[in-house]
């Protein structure tokens, strides 16, 4: 796998903040709540507007309990639950996100298309990890704050993966963020893992997201200004490291082309 590139060398970081960026958000909108995509849905644009789509399998992995499933619920703009449930089966769910190339200037339509298993369903039924990894783009590694265990858990896991599927993009996420006052990962901890295996680290909060004036409907907007950074971090990796495959740019991307 290619040298993971920069944070902003790839995507525009705030493009999402701008008029022509607010403009493309629209259609994944519907009444400023986030419209939910099926398997074979994809988000309407205007006839004038021409956009390709980039897709992509991605699969969530970590102990039972550190936040999986409330992580995808944020990325998709769903509810969070608020008592945790562990899920049953194999889990998917389809997130659209765009993004302009910081090369070309182009505007790309990102469809991530998450995997979500729960730990008892692996053991249980030995198809369904086989199912998950299988052709899958990239692995998400999750710890939580809270949980020490599953930050010591990461390096085997790593390590597993690397073996089986070395050309993935890999990242790892920190959940339960709101909670770090109460952290049981400090932040030495952090430096010396990122240090150590050179993989992006993101940051999210597993609290309920914002809502609109009645108070109960979900904020489509506040949510994805609360979890852009993930979406554009996942748009990066998996951009350059398709371009790295294709012989398109270099494997270090501070030797790309500007």
């Amino acid at each position: 796998m290619a040298k993971p590139p920069t944070h902003g060398s790839v995507i525009v970081p705030d493009w999402h903040e701008t008029v022509e960026g607010k403009e493309y958000l629209a259609c994944i909108l519907r009444k400023n709540r986030r419209r939910e995509f099926g398997l074979l849905e994809r988000p309407v644009l205007s006839l004038s507007v021409v956009i390709d789509t980039a897709s992509y399998k991605i699969f969530v992995s970590g102990k039972s309990g550190v936040g999986k499933t409330a992580l995808v619920a944020k990325l998709a703009g769903l509810e969070v639950p608020v008592v945790h449930h562990e899920t049953t089966g194999i889990q998917t769910t389809v997130v659209f996100w765009p993004a302009k190339l910081k090369a070309s200037d182009r505007v790309v339509m990102f469809r991530f298309e998450f995997w979500d298993c729960g730990e008892s369903a692996l053991k249980k039924f030995d198809h369904m990890l086989p199912a998950c990894k299988e052709n899958a783009d990239a692995f998400l590694f999750l710890f939580s704050f809270t949980d020490r265990a599953s930050f010591e858990d990461l390096p085997e896991q790593l390590t597993r993966i690397n073996s089986e599927a070395p050309g993935a993009v890999k990242i790892v996420i920190g959940s339960k963020f709101d909670q770090y006052m109460h952290t049981d990962v400090p932040e030495r901890d952090l430096t010396a893992f990122r240090q150590a295996w050179e993989l992006p680290l993101f940051r999210v909060k597993s609290v309920p997201g914002r809502r609109l004036a009645d108070g109960r409907t979900l904020d489509g907007r506040a949510g994805l200004a609360d979890t852009a950074h993930v979406l554009n971090g996942l748009a990066e990796q998996l951009w350059y490291q398709d371009q790295v495959a294709a012989g398109l740019l270099p494997s270090s991307p501070e030797n790309a082309p500007g």
